[in-house]
């Protein structure tokens, strides 16, 4: 493995091409950062799959892009966000991840009603992610 520097790039995945979105954005907020961006089209969607197998394809993702020297790296796809985000901070401490966050705190912060409906994957309803969020920020409204 590569040990990552200030030059290192960003390691940027998801599942298929929408976190090409990402890349997007964080190329006009940096656009000065190195990127390495996989798209797992091998694997795609992820949205059905188990909570094993997403962990595993984030576990040997995060292996290559660590092995080209990324210093951090943005996991770009809902449902490996909730389902491998946690996973991948237990399996390698001393990486930086960023994940995407479930729509759910702005909802909960934006319901006249106390009523937010929620439309996802399995994958993304039953990774510890979402679980995380509900129990920060939905206490006293029905998801």
């Amino acid at each position: 493995m590569t040990q990552p520097t200030f030059l290192s790039p960003i390691g940027i995945f998801d599942s298929g091409v929408g976190g090409l979105s990402v890349l997007r954005a964080i190329r006009q907020e940096l656009p000065h950062e190195p990127v390495i961006f996989l798209a797992d089209q091998a694997h795609v969607p992820y949205g059905p799959r188990s909570l094993e197998e997403v962990r595993s394809f984030g576990e040997e993702i995060t292996a290559y892009l660590l092995s080209q020297g990324a210093k951090l790296i943005v996991v770009a796809c809902n449902a490996a966000s909730a389902a491998a985000l946690h996973h991948l901070r237990a399996v390698y401490p001393q990486t930086q991840f960023v994940g995407m966050e479930p729509a759910v705190k702005p909802a909960v912060e934006g319901t006249n009603s106390g009523v937010v409906g929620v439309l996802a994957t399995p994958a993304t309803f039953q990774g510890a992610l979402y679980a995380s969020v509900l129990e920060r920020f939905a206490q006293g409204v029905k998801v």
